[in-house]
């Protein structure tokens, strides 16, 4: 009974993602009992998607190894750095937007990366690499935007929040992997079913800020989902058609996480004051994120090989 409802669960995950987004805007008391449980639930979700894919397949080949650190240098280090060139000769470096979007590229892919790939039917794997790694990294990529920007915070302090994440992703992946080789053949769907389900009550848990900004200031909040539909959107077709052809690994977890980037990590680094501002842009953030398996189908569906004869 169980099996087959997490089966179901699974078969309409995309759906599930609309329905957390509509139960954070539209119940604030339940998002604020979650959101202090967001942490442990995101090392839950981690936990789950090792499971599912297992260490062989998520060590990958040395050639993916390869592309995925280059990718990695990419995301995390050309994009910011080239953003914060572009604010800087525009005369934007101090506003809001610019500041949260040099942020945004400069943090590692977000925790669901993996889990929104596999809803669309597509190799979890890379995602789950590249997350781990750009995690790894994170803290020598970050130094060149805080250092040119100093308002921002403490670098010390950003590192150390740093360190505790990628400790909680190494960890959750680990015991993921290591329960893995003691159940080597999974029902996949149930697996996916409850991805779903952990989905679903963390996008609730993130909407909390957005649906009491919602009803203070409705304009100023469509404004920014304007803007960070427009960038995360963006940033995912734009690598979904360069990287097409050109790597050996699947492109869809990688394009997923050039738009994904766990911003949220800033939040538990910087102080209040330069976060604050920064809030109504994390919030709405979480609306392209979570709707990325939907709106994005159209990109990253699998399509029938050319080469099969009907």
């Amino acid at each position: 009974m169980i099996a087959e409802m997490l089966a179901s669960i699974a078969r309409h995950g995309r759906l599930a993602l609309v329905a957390g987004l509509l139960a954070g805007l539209t119940l604030p008391d339940l998002a604020a009992v979650i959101r202090p449980w967001l942490p442990h639930l995101v090392a839950l979700l981690l936990f789950l998607t090792a499971f599912r894919i297992g260490l062989r397949q998520a060590a990958g080949s040395l050639a993916e190894a390869r592309s995925g650190l280059a990718l990695i240098a990419v995301f995390q280090l050309l994009m910011p750095v080239s953003a914060l060139m572009i604010f800087w000769a525009l005369g934007l470096m101090a506003t809001p937007f610019a500041i949260a979007v040099m942020l945004m590229l400069t943090a590692p892919g977000v925790s669901g990366a993996a889990a929104f790939t596999a809803l669309l039917g597509r190799d979890p794997a890379p995602a789950l690499r590249l997350l781990i790694a750009g995690m790894a990294v994170f803290p020598l990529t970050v130094m060149p935007i805080l250092w040119a920007t100093p308002a921002l915070g403490n670098m010390a302090d950003v590192l150390a929040a740093s360190g505790r994440l990628l400790a909680v992703i190494t960890l959750a992946s680990s015991l993921g992997f290591a329960l893995r080789r003691l159940i080597p053949a999974p029902d996949l769907r149930q697996v996916d079913g409850l991805n779903a389900i952990a989905l679903f009550v963390i996008v609730i848990g993130l909407m909390a800020a957005v649906g009491p900004a919602l009803r203070a200031d409705p304009v100023l909040v469509l404004k920014w989902l304007a803007g960070v539909c427009a960038v995360n959107f963006g940033l995912q077709i734009a690598c979904y058609m360069i990287l097409r052809g050109r790597t050996v690994m699947d492109p869809t977890g990688p394009s997923i996480i050039a738009g994904n980037r766990n911003v949220a990590l800033f939040l538990l680094a910087l102080p209040a004051a330069t976060t604050d501002p920064l809030l109504i842009f994390i919030g709405v953030y979480q609306v392209p994120m979570f709707l990325t398996p939907i709106a994005m189908r159209w990109l990253y569906a699998p399509r029938p090989d050319p080469k099969v004869a009907h």
